[in-house]
Parts: C-alpha cells; sequence; structure tokens
C-alpha cells in the first residue's frame, strides 16, 4: 500500500515588521443576545473572581500608600520593548496624565475607532481587537470593567486573556514609550483615551515584548480573546457559500478579518491599484444585504487599522440603501476618516484572499442549528528525537508522535447528507511559539491524521501506518498557531496522530476535541512495567545443574581473574577494562567504547550488599544482559556505524522487555542521545542498566506490590545517587 504525504501550506504573517504610516478549558460560549454572566461557567466565574481579588487587593495597597504601581515583570526599559534589537535612543516612558489632561480609560464605550496603528507591526492585533469591540459581552471579559484614572487610581490596570485552555490576568503599570511626548505604538482616536493602548501593552507582556507582536494572525489573537474555534477560508475556493457564512458569522457574535496575500513579502507597505495593502490585516465589521431598485445589494464594511481608507473606486457608496429608519442609518454609517468603508462583495471577491474567523462555538455557519458541544482538552510535546516525528512524508518516524484515541457511540441528531454520522471538530494548537520567536520561526506547520482502529491500548507500531491509510485528516499543514478542522464520522474508535510537518521540531500543544454527542477520548500510553525475564533467569541458574563452560566463558574467566582482586571482586574501574576487552573481542570493536559511568551504573545494578563491587557470578550474570541487549542494538543500527538513530530507542527499549509512557521516552531521547539525536552502545546499554537497576529499586520498597512506594529524603537521596 502506497504511503500517503502530506502537505505543507504556509501562510504569511500579516505585517513582518515595522511598516510605514499613511497620511476544564475555553469558556462556555455565548451568543450575541446572552448577558455577560452568560459567558461565563460557574468553575470560571469562581476563578474571575480570585483573579479580580487579587487585583484590587494590588491595587488598594498602591492607593493608600500613596504610590503609583511600577511593574516589576515588564519594566519600563528597552527588555520590554525589544528582545533582537536596539531601541530608538530617545523613548521615554510616560504615564496618561503626563501626556494629556483628565485622561480617561474609556470615553463613551469602547468602539473600534478607538484603535489606530502605531509604529509596530501588528495590525492583525488591532484588526482582532477592532472586531472584539463589536460584541460588548465579548469585550468586557476581555477588559474587566470598573477601571479608570479617577477612582482609586494607582497607576494599575489588568487584562484577562484566554491562554491555552485557560483564562489568565494580565496586570500592567499605565507607562507606555513615548518618542517627543506621543506615544509610539497604538493610540485612540480621542486623544485622553487609553484602554486599546494599555490592552496593547498587557499582550505584549504576555509574549514577552512588544517586538513578539511583530508579524502575526489575526486568528491567533481573536482566539485569545475567545477561547473560541477559529477556521479561515480563501476567497477563491469558497465563493459560493462565504458571503452568508460571514454574515452568519457577525450575527452570531464572531470575530471575522481579512487580507490580501503578498505572494513576494515586502518590507514595505504593497498597495493594490485600489489602495489596499498587500500583507495586511482589516477588520469586517458589517455584510449586509438588501434590495435595490429591485436588485439585491450584497455589501461588506471593512476597517483599515491604519485609519486609511482605499480609492473611491473600491469604495460603496450605495450602503445608505440598507437601512429602513434613521437609526439603522446611524448604525450602518462608516467612519470614513478612521479608516472604515463599504464595498461590494463582489468587488472584495476579486481583491481579497483570505477571511479568517472566531467562532464562539464549534457551530457550522452554515446551518441555523445550535450545538451544545461535548469538549476534551488533552496536552502533550514533540520532542526531537523521540516524539516529534513528522507528517506521513516520514514514514520511519511518524509513528513516534502522540496519539490519541477516541470512540464515538451516538450519532448526531440531525443527519449529515442522508447518512447517520457523528461531527466531531479536532483543533490542534502549538503553544508559547510567539514567546520564542527571537529563536527562531514564530510557528510550525502543523496538523493531523486520523485513523480507524478498535481496541487499541498501546500506541500504534510503525507497521500500522505502512498498511493503513487514514479516513480523515487535516486539510494540510499549515504555519499557524492552530489548525482546525471539521468532520463527518461514523461511529466507532478513532485514533488522532497530531504532528509538525517536519521531524525533530519541538513544541508544547494541546489538542481539542469537541463532539455534537457525548464521547471518549485519551492520550494511548504504554502502562510503565517491566519483564521479570532477569529474575527467572536467575531462579533457572539456581536449581538447574551447572552448564559446561564455553570458549568464551573460559576466556571471560581467566581474564577476570587476572584482574580481580585477591577477595575475587572487582570495582568500576575494573569492570571498565573487563567489558571493553571481551566486547572489542567477543561483540563489536567499534562497540568497545564502554565509558567508566556506564561501568559504575553497571555495578550499582548487580551490586547486591553495597560494596561498590561485584564478584564473578554477577559480573556473568551482567554479561549476558549485555549480549543480549547487543543483539538488539544491532538489530537497529542498520547502517552497522556503532549508533541508532534515537528514534529507535522506543522500539529497542520494549524489545529489552521495558514498557514506558511517552514522557520517559522524551526523558530518554533527551538525555541520552547526542547532537545528532543518535545514541552509541555505550549510551544505548548505560540507559538500560539505569532502567532495570531503578525497576528492581522499586521493586524492593514495593513490598505490597500496590505499585506505590514511599521514601523519606534519605532513602530517595541513597537510591537516586548510587542508581
Amino acid at each position: 500500500m502506497s504511503v500517503q504525504t502530506a502537505k505543507v501550506e504556509t501562510l504569511p504573517v500579516f505585517e513582518a515588521g515595522p511598516l510605514a504610516r499613511a497620511s476544564n478549558i475555553a469558556p462556555d460560549f455565548a451568543s450575541p443576545g446572552d448577558n455577560y454572566a452568560a459567558i461565563l461557567s460557574r468553575n470560571e466565574a469562581v476563578k474571575d473572581a480570585k483573579r479580580l481579588k487579587t487585583f484590587l487587593e494590588l491595587r488598594d495597597k498602591y492607593f493608600l500608600r500613596k504610590v503609583l504601581f511600577e511593574d516589576p515583570l515588564f519594566p519600563a526599559n528597552n527588555t520590554s520593548l525589544f528582545k533582537t534589537c536596539r531601541a530608538p535612543p530617545n523613548i521615554v516612558w510616560k504615564r496618561p496624565g503626563e501626556l494629556c489632561e483628565n485622561p480617561q480609560f474609556i470615553i463613551g464605550g469602547a468602539d473600534r475607532t478607538d484603535i489606530c496603528q502605531g509604529d509596530l507591526g501588528d495590525c492583525w492585533l488591532l484588526a482582532a481587537i477592532a472586531c472584539l469591540t463589536l460584541n460588548e459581552k465579548l469585550l468586557y471579559r476581555v477588559i474587566p470593567p470598573d477601571q479608570s484614572f479617577t477612582e482609586n487610581y494607582a497607576g494599575i490596570f489588568h487584562f484577562q486573556f484566554w491562554q491555552y485552555g485557560e483564562w489568565v490576568d494580565v496586570v500592567v503599570d499605565d507607562r507606555i514609550p513615548t518618542i517627543n511626548n506621543k506615544p509610539i505604538y497604538t493610540t485612540s482616536g480621542k486623544k485622553n483615551e487609553f484602554w486599546s493602548a494599555l490592552l496593547e501593552k498587557a499582550y505584549a507582556k504576555l509574549h514577552g515584548s512588544y517586538e513578539a507582536l511583530k508579524g502575526g494572525n489575526t486568528l491567533e489573537a481573536m482566539e485569545d480573546f475567545t477561547g473560541g474555534v477559529t477556521e479561515y477560508f480563501l476567497v477563491k475556493e469558497t465563493q459560493k457559500e462565504l458571503f452568508q457564512i460571514m454574515r452568519k458569522a457577525l450575527q452570531r457574535g464572531s470575530l471575522m478579518c481579512c487580507g490580501i496575500e503578498d505572494l513576494v513579502p515586502q518590507h514595505r507597505a504593497v498597495r493594490t491599484p485600489e489602495g489596499l495593502v498587500k500583507g495586511h490585516a482589516y477588520s469586517i465589521t458589517g455584510v449586509e444585504q438588501g434590495g435595490q431598485g429591485g436588485v439585491q445589494v450584497r455589501l461588506m464594511r471593512l476597517r483599515d487599522p491604519w485609519g486609511v481608507s482605499p480609492l473611491p473606486t473600491c469604495r460603496a457608496n450605495n450602503w445608505a440603501s440598507l437601512a429602513s429608519s434613521e437609526q439603522e442609518k446611524k448604525r450602518l454609517k462608516p467612519v470614513e476618516d478612521l479608516g472604515e468603508f463599504w464595498m461590494s462583495y463582489e468587488h472584495f471577491q476579486r481583491i481579497f484572499t483570505r477571511v479568517e474567523i472566531c467562532n464562539l462555538t464549534p457551530d457550522t455557519l452554515q446551518v441555523d442549528r445550535m450545538v451544545n458541544w461535548t469538549v476534551t482538552v488533552h496536552e502533550g510535546r514533540w520532542v526531537q528525537g523521540c516524539s516529534a516525528g513528522g507528517c506521513r512524508n516520514f514514514p520511519d518516524t511518524f509513528w513516534t508522535n502522540p496519539q490519541y484515541r477516541i470512540q464515538l457511540t451516538e450519532v448526531d441528531d440531525e443527519p449529515h447528507s442522508g447518512e447517520k454520522a457523528c461531527t466531531v471538530v479536532i483543533a490542534l494548537m502549538q503553544k508559547e511559539r510567539r514567546k520564542e520567536q527571537f529563536m527562531g520561526p514564530a510557528f510550525h506547520a502543523i496538523g493531523f491524521f486520523v485513523y480507524e482502529f478498535q481496541g487499541s491500548s498501546t500506541p500504534l507500531p510503525k507497521a500500522f501506518f505502512e498498511g493503513t491509510g487514514s479516513v480523515a485528516r487535516s486539510k494540510s499543514y499549515v504555519n499557524l498557531r492552530e489548525v482546525t478542522e471539521r468532520l463527518q464520522l461514523k461511529p466507532g474508535e478513532y485514533v488522532i496522530v497530531p504532528s509538525t510537518f517536519d521531524p525533530n521540531l519541538e513544541a508544547d500543544f494541546i489538542l481539542r476535541i469537541f463532539t455534537e454527542k457525548k464521547s471518549t477520548s485519551e492520550v494511548i500510553e504504554e502502562s510503565v512495567q517491566a519483564e521479570q525475564a532477569g529474575n527467572k533467569e536467575k531462579k533457572k541458574l539456581k536449581l538447574g545443574q551447572p552448564l559446561e563452560e564455553s570458549e568464551e566463558d573460559k576466556h571471560f574467566r581467566q581474564f577476570y581473574q587476572q584482574i580481580a582482586a585477591k577477595d575475587m571482586e572487582i570495582c568500576a574501574h575494573d569492570l571498565n577494562i573487563v567489558l571493553n576487552t571481551v566486547v572489542a573481542k567477543y561483540i563489536n570493536p567499534k562497540a568497545a567504547v564502554f565509558g567508566l559511568e556506564s561501568c559504575r551504573s553497571m555495578i550499582a545494578l548487580m551490586d547486591t550488599d553495597g560494596s561498590g563491587k561485584i564478584n564473578l557470578e554477577e559480573i556473568k550474570h551482567l554479561w549476558k544482559k549485555i549480549k543480549q541487549w547487543q543483539m538488539i542494538f544491532t538489530r537497529y543500527d542498520v547502517d552497522k556505524s556503532g549508533t541508532m538513530k534515537s528514534f529507535e530507542m522506543r522500539s529497542a527499549v520494549q524489545d529489552a522487555g521495558f514498557r514506558l509512557n511517552n514522557e520517559l521516552y522524551n526523558i530518554i531521547a533527551m538525555r541520552y542521545a547526542d547532537r545528532n539525536l543518535e545514541m552509541d552502545f555505550d549510551s544505548y546499554i548505560s540507559c538500560l542498566v539505569r532502567l532495570e537497576g531503578m525497576f528492581r529499586a522499586f521493586q524492593a520498597f514495593d513490598r505490597d506490590q500496590d505499585g506505590i512506594i514511599k521514601l523519606n529524603v534519605v532513602e530517595w537521596l541513597q537510591l537516586t545517587m548510587y542508581a
């Protein structure tokens, strides 16, 4: 059977640098009609109350002392601005009261005109904030109310963001970077309003610096404001139903942005003939249709975070025909001097390439019904050389990726395409990449495959994937923080394999699984255990008749007697000489590289009286184990180089009789593999010796065999120091 291949798709980020200025889990989801309290589950409300209490205690502490708060974790200096380049020398951090008279947090309610981009390339973030202002309930989830520059003012503010399954509270002081007494980053259209500037600062603190916000995707920010489910649409591929999808998205309170893909990214703004900017993020603030002279008109209202409207040839001036009253006309009116404009949907189709939507629930935007979703969240890691196996293009390592089993037992209430099926939404998100982007690319290309398989209690092996095709998958591997796919699967058991496109790309991730009906899911792992072959072998040696010595045994005994002390026991230094000599003669000259630390571990494994030495019988037993383990090593050293790939260590450990979980395999790869992600014979033997020694020690302490031991600090140190 031919191996499936995966397709990688690289999506450009919006504004990958400064641009010239133009003259349980996610919160309970809510529909636009819900009040603020309905957004929060009971547990989330309790956490909210605790976060608010912590903030109020901190604010009141500074207020009573009549001292303005200075954030020690995000100081007013260059370390909070840039990580990889030097900040301009004339930046001065100032509080709003030093920049204007009568500073206000929010004036007349936060709206989309309060977000004007500065010299930071974060239009993707600001476009998402503009969308956030359209849903008041969500807005005041992110921006807790009752903050001001007058009542109990202490120079401290806080904001809340959804991060990888939970809401976090970010506290900042109100010092913002300025040049010539003017803020250099986000400002409001009202010169004495500062909520948007402080929200941007809190988001910068969340990610380590202002520089970390240069270049990004609006889906990322929209998800951080809602905890919702993201998806993106290529305009050319979904032209037929896209207008209705976008219209329904706004009706349901979804956040929505769009952009024009620039095939050749530039370091400066590249404008289309209509005056729109490629590689720039625009907020979608309205999607309307209505009749005009018996002809249906479909219009879209967009806003540019730079505050610049396109040329008149791009703008639609017939938006007023959609209004049936003066109040409706006022709602529809664009704020043109702040970069908002209407354009026809047909014109939009010809110019824009992508639409990005963050839905507050996984409900499809193509049907009218709402669903109460079952949601499960799993955290995982890709570790190079062990569990970062890459996609199906790499069959030798793909099987080492984390695997998750999901059981679907109930079909949806409404059949899809006339067939009974289970709706599953899978959302795979990589964590903390923006904080680390100054060390490399911000996001890996990620995706997943889904396989039908029943009764899997252990991870599926390499052979399964070589002979079995997937039943579903993400459309492509994309360099987004999250990829989402809506699937229709028949009832049964399935295995989800998330991965990066290329092997050996490390990242933490969370996997969210939404189902319309009840379902169960779990990570597939081995139960940690070791076979007791060694103990059986010992018993046979005691009960059976003495065996005739082989030529190898004679040579081994003679060499041992030459080097052993009078007590006929040897220490780690002597064992090092014995093993390297015998291994070179009887196993493989390339493998004759046992280190002193390996020999010390072997002594600790076989030393039953705590003398630090072992006798001839013990070393003969050890030698038999080494020969058994050497046969396994040879099986995976396919090129006879004296090394094996660290990915193969999982199979080698299992062949040696050990069953470990994913985290332990990750630790082995990090501990014993070299910089080329390979393991030599010495490291391989050291690993197995350590495993056997630790299992034996545990079994010795686990007297009642319940799988739990209790150690005091002295016992713990004695056990781990000598292992």
